[in-house]
């Protein structure tokens, strides 16, 4: 009698994977493909093209600095207003259109959702990364004004920069992943991220100086920390400590314009980022738990 063996069955692997964010960096190739995909789409049929990401911001600029900086007069009262709107509007657009965009990406790609295996998490990430290459044009725009007032390179560049983009980013991904999960069972998280993004641009000071703020609370010291908790404001004051201090050097405001921005911003700013991730790390539980349900509800 010859003996027989049973061969042993592969372990079998959810297509979609369960790793979370950990599992979209293993499948990059996906993610970059998922990347070039929105990056089409987003100027598929439209002549000018990628032309319209320079249209935007400098539409925005002109808009804010013609009605607050003209008309109501705040280009006397802040000096080299110009740069100091554009130093601000770029970390406002770059939050404003992480969070926008994550949020939606899921329900965006409901048909991958339902008939392909891969980590939902990747839509968020895409959409993220979608919105860094975007806010390029916006960039251009900030150093192009920053260098015809003025601008030079300091210290405080570098450092100021990555941790202002590294709030802005850790943030909207964060809040973004978790309205992400919200917003397939509930869609008024969309109407939700509309209202947020509205009153974002008003809550830092980037049509106004940060100054005003400071004399308006200077008796409720209590409210002032609760505005400079806000990341965005943070990461605001930190792009205006790289771009929009070093085009004062050499003039008259020079040294009352270092008083405009309050102390300890680097303190204050990898507080912030590191709570943002620990705010990633909450959002992905909370979107593993929900992810399970997502093609029934679409």
């Amino acid at each position: 009698m010859t003996a027989t063996y049973a061969m042993p069955v592969p372990k079998l692997r959810d297509p979609a994977g369960r790793g979370g964010l950990l599992e979209v960096l293993r499948r990059r190739y996906l993610l970059r493909l998922l990347v070039r995909k929105e990056l089409k789409v987003r100027y598929q049929g439209t002549v000018l093209g990628m032309v319209w990401s320079y249209i935007q911001p400098l539409t925005r600029f002109f808009v804010y600095f013609v009605v607050i900086g003209v008309i109501l007069g705040m280009n006397r009262a802040v000096p080299n207003f110009a740069v100091h709107i554009v130093s601000g509007m770029v970390m406002v657009h770059f939050f404003s259109e992480t969070f926008r965009s994550t949020t939606g990406s899921v329900v965006k790609n409901s048909a991958l959702v339902r008939k392909v295996g891969l980590p939902r998490e990747m839509f968020p990430v895409a959409s993220l990364l979608v919105s860094a290459v975007n806010l390029l044009p916006a960039l251009v725009v900030l150093f192009t004004v920053a260098v015809f007032t003025g601008w030079h390179m300091t210290f405080h560049f570098f450092p100021s920069l990555i941790l202002a983009f590294s709030i802005v980013g850790t943030w909207g991904f964060a809040v973004g992943l978790l309205f992400s999960a919200f917003n397939v069972y509930y869609r008024d998280f969309g109407r939700v991220v509309q209202t947020i993004t509205t009153l974002i641009p008003w809550s830092c000071p980037m049509i106004y100086a940060y100054e005003m703020v400071h004399e308006r609370f200077a008796q409720m010291p209590w409210a002032l920390e609760i505005y400079l908790a806000n990341p965005c404001a943070q990461a605001v004051m930190l792009s205006q400590q790289a771009v929009w201090l070093p085009t004062l050097d050499g003039t008259p405001d020079a040294n009352s314009a270092k008083t405009m921005l309050p102390p300890e911003l680097y303190i204050r700013g990898a507080i912030t980022v590191l709570v943002g991730m620990l705010f990633i790390v909450v959002a992905q539980k909370a979107f593993s738990r929900l992810e399970a349900s997502f093609a029934e509800q679409m």
